[in-house]
């Protein structure tokens, strides 16, 4: 199971190297006034749910501890991104204040999968 466990793992970093790549790669566009949201962020945020959701059921399938809390907090900002991205993947410009979000948004979820004990 620590094998499969592990796959999903790798797949959920794949993830959020897509969503954060996607970004990283639009800031001068979005200095500019010109970022979009691309495919890469929309299929990023959609692998990072499906791996998330996955990896919480394997791991309390596992009789390991998960913390709800957190887990909720990143599920919370996951479904922000994502929404923003989904209705916003067909425009042609993205706002600044908007893409910012999600690229801050996208750091905070980095962050407490990271630092939250």
């Amino acid at each position: 199971m620590d094998v499969l466990i592990n796959v999903f793992v790798a797949l959920h970093i794949i993830g959020i190297a897509s969503l954060l790549g996607g970004f990283l790669t639009q800031m001068k566009a979005m200095s500019a006034g010109t970022a979009r949201f691309s495919p890469a962020m929309l299929h990023g945020a959609l692998t990072m749910l499906v791996t998330g959701v996955v990896l919480v059921g394997l791991n309390q399938g596992e009789g390991h501890s998960v913390n709800t809390i957190k887990i909720g907090v990143k599920l919370a900002i996951l479904i922000v991104i994502l929404g923003v991205v989904y209705v916003k993947r067909d425009d042609e410009v993205a706002p600044k204040a908007l893409f910012g979000t999600v690229g801050g948004l996208t750091v905070a979820n980095i962050l407490i999968a990271t630092l939250w004990i």
